[in-house]
C-alpha cells in the first residue's frame, strides 16, 4: 500500500482536532475527509474507499465504540485508531472489543498518532503482499484472503487479533514474551504497565480453542505465550 495514496477518514467532532488532523495528515501525504459525528461517519465510510480510520469515541448521535462495532460487522480488515479522552484500563477494553486496532490518548503529540497510522498501514500491506496459507494442527489462516478457519469452521478476527494469530502461528512451538508480542504486532514500544496484551490473547483463545479441541495458545507463567499442541 503507497501512503501517498492512502485514504484516511477522520470521525471527530472537535473542529480544533479535526482541523489539526487534516491538515497534519495531508501534509504528510494522505488523502482526508473529515465527518462531524457518529452517523456522517458512518455514511460516508460506507460511499467511499479509505485505507484506514481515525475514530474519537466521544462523538454527537452514535459514538465511536457503536461506529466502530457497526464498521466491523462489514469489514473485519480496515485498521481503526480510536482517539478518546477516557484513558482507563476498562475504556480501552471497550474500544479493543469493538474492534479497534490501536488506541491513542487525548491530548496526543501528532507525531505520535502518525507512527501509529503508519504502523497500522504497514500491517495491512504485508499482509496483502504475502500469499501465503500459514497451517497449525487444524488452524488455517490465509494471509491474501484474510481467512482464519479451524476444523472447517471459519473464524472472524478483528486486524489486531490477526496479527497476533500470524506472529503465533509463524513461531508455533516458541516461548513468545510479552515484550515479543509488543514489538512485533504493535510496531511500537507497548506499554508494560498495561494486561492489554493479556487481553488480546484471551479474545484470541475465546475465538480460536474455546470451542475446539485440542487447545493451541498456552501460558508460560512468567515468561509469555506459546502455540502449541495441548491439554490446557
Amino acid at each position: 500500500m503507497d501512503q501517498l495514496k492512502s485514504n484516511i477518514l477522520v470521525v471527530e467532532d472537535e473542529p480544533k482536532v479535526a482541523s489539526f488532523l487534516e491538515r497534519g495528515l495531508e501534509e504528510n501525504g494522505f488523502n482526508v475527509t473529515i465527518a462531524q459525528d457518529g452517523n456522517q461517519g458512518r455514511m460516508k465510510f460506507d460511499n467511499g474507499i479509505f485505507d484506514a480510520i481515525v475514530l474519537d469515541v466521544n462523538l454527537p448521535y452514535k459514538n465511536g465504540i457503536e461506529l466502530c462495532n457497526e464498521i466491523r460487522e462489514t469489514n473485519q480488515k480496515i485498521p481503526v485508531l480510536m482517539l478518546t479522552a477516557l484513558g482507563t484500563t476498562e475504556d480501552k477494553l471497550l474500544g479493543f472489543e469493538a474492534g479497534a486496532d490501536d488506541y491513542l490518548l487525548k491530548p496526543f503529540e501528532f507525531r505520535e498518532l502518525l507512527a501509529r497510522l503508519r504502523a497500522l498501514l504497514k500491517r495491512v500491506a504485508a499482509v496483502e503482499k504475502d500469499g501465503d496459507v500459514l497451517k497449525f494442527q487444524d488452524l488455517e489462516m490465509n494471509l491474501q484472503s484474510y481467512e482464519v478457519i479451524r476444523a472447517g469452521k471459519k473464524i472472524d478476527l478483528t486486524q489486531k487479533e490477526f496479527a497476533l494469530l500470524e506472529y503465533l502461528l509463524r513461531n508455533h512451538g516458541r516461548v513468545l514474551s510479552r515484550a515479543d508480542i509488543a514489538e512485533k504486532v504493535w510496531d511500537i514500544n507497548f506499554d508494560t504497565g498495561t494486561n492489554v496484551i493479556d487481553v488480546y490473547v484471551n479474545f484470541l483463545r475465546k475465538k480460536i480453542d474455546k470451542d475446539f479441541s485440542p487447545k493451541l495458545i498456552h501460558t508460560q507463567t512468567g515468561v509469555g505465550y506459546i502455540l502449541k499442541v495441548g491439554k490446557e
